[in-house]
């Protein structure tokens, strides 16, 4: 098996095209939108398992020389007061600490990456209908044209083509939360520790407030990014088509005032390139394959975005992906193992996320109580390593050896 079809040049397609092809694989990614432009979107952290898997890709100097890392986190009650500050994944290694950067500027980087190294893209190639034979699979696009592979990648994300063809009846559901980004320049004198180090490193501040969750963090630039996750009904796909940010802000600053916190002054503060989205996750158990098709990414296990692992998710996706291809026997085998090695984690992180957005994990912390604990251990955070380490066999890392 050679030739695979990967449909998404967002950030899960194009990091798997990378690493189909370190694993010497032919690969093409045919994307719909017409042409190279970036979504400028929201801004994104990448993890320390994000970034361990960009490091397999060859690909940590093209992400480190974008957006500024993150050491550690705070974390505020509605009162503003100061809960607890601790160090965020692997914040002493210097390439797997937490980053914080801009969404497009991920997807571009990762895009010019590719094509520096020879992946070829296919804009404008917007997937019709694809028809899974016993040797091969073809995917027809909306242009009359076609493409013939050995496996078809669905990784087109959370509206995804592939997953309505291969697996019709599952859709999106809504994980109970309203999400906004936004950024500016001219925030309220923050505390002095949310002010980037001599080195650049940074902290992210979370506020549990009364109301909304809140975080943000401020950038070397002086420039501070931050998101509210507001409970209740979704925001209509009206609003979401035509966004009304100055009508955002001002709901939002009488929501986040009702606290003592910096964050109805950090929203106040901003501009209209304020955006919003519906926390939505795909329900696990989902199925992922059909013959020679696969779902990878947020097409497969979308997730609310309270945990913050929907970019790192695809990359590890994107490496175990590559991997179980190298080195299982056969097609069967290979989507078998990494279905054996993703599975157990991505759903934990959906059901994680959802609880977190729907407001049944985390209880309020009472006064006077223990600063909150760390998160328990995700399924597989004691396998990662090796799974992604690009020089071990996959099949030494999961019970699944078929």
């Amino acid at each position: 098996m050679t030739r695979i079809l990967v449909i998404g040049g967002g950030i899960a397609g194009t990091a798997t095209a990378l690493a189909l092809h370190k694993a010497g694989l032919d690969v093409t990614v045919h994307e719909a939108h017409p042409d190279t432009a970036a979504d400028i979107g929201a801004f994104l952290t990448l993890a320390s398992n994000g970034m361990r898997a960009l490091a397999q890709l060859d690909a940590s100097d093209v992400v480190t020389a974008l957006g500024w890392p993150l050491r550690s986190m705070r974390v505020l009650d509605g009162q503003g007061a100061q809960l607890a500050h601790v160090p965020l994944g692997e914040a002493d290694d210097a390439l797997l600490r937490y980053r914080c950067l801009r969404r497009g500027e991920l997807h571009a980087a990762l895009q010019a990456e590719a094509l520096r190294r020879g992946i070829r893209l296919s804009h404008g190639a917007r997937l019709m209908s694809v028809e899974n034979g016993p040797d091969e699979v073809t995917a027809h696009f909306a242009d009359g044209s076609a493409a013939t592979g050995d496996l078809l990648i669905g990784a087109d994300g959370l509206g995804s083509t592939v997953r309505r063809l291969i697996a019709p009846g599952t859709e999106p559901v809504y994980a109970g939360q309203s999400v906004f980004y936004g950024y500016t320049r001219s925030a309220p004198e923050s505390h002095p520790e949310d002010t980037p180090a001599a080195d650049g490193t940074g902290h992210i501040t979370m506020v549990r407030g009364s109301t909304a969750a809140f975080g943000y963090a401020v950038s070397p630039a002086g420039e501070t990014y931050w998101f509210a996750r507001v409970g209740g009904d979704a925001v209509p796909a009206h609003d979401l088509a035509r966004p009304v940010p100055a009508r955002w802000r001002e709901q939002l600053v009488a929501i986040l005032s009702k606290d003592a916190t910096p964050a109805a002054g950090i929203v106040a503060a901003s501009t209209d390139d304020i955006m919003a989205t519906n926390a939505t996750e795909i329900p696990p158990g989902t199925p992922w394959r059909s013959g020679r098709a696969l779902l990878i990414g947020d097409a497969a296990h979308a997730a609310s975005p309270a945990t913050g692992q929907g970019a790192s998710m695809a990359l590890e996706d994107a490496v175990v992906l590559a991997k179980s291809l190298r080195d299982a026997p056969d097609l069967d085998s290979a989507l078998s193992l990494y279905e054996a090695c993703r599975r157990p984690r991505v759903d934990h992180n959906i059901t994680a996320s959802g609880e977190i957005s729907r407001g049944t994990r985390t209880p309020p912390r009472p006064a006077g109580s223990p600063p909150p604990q760390p998160p328990p251990q995700r399924p597989g955070d004691d396998t990662l390593a090796a799974q992604l380490d690009w020089n071990t066999d996959l099949r030494t890392t999961t019970d699944n050896t078929d």
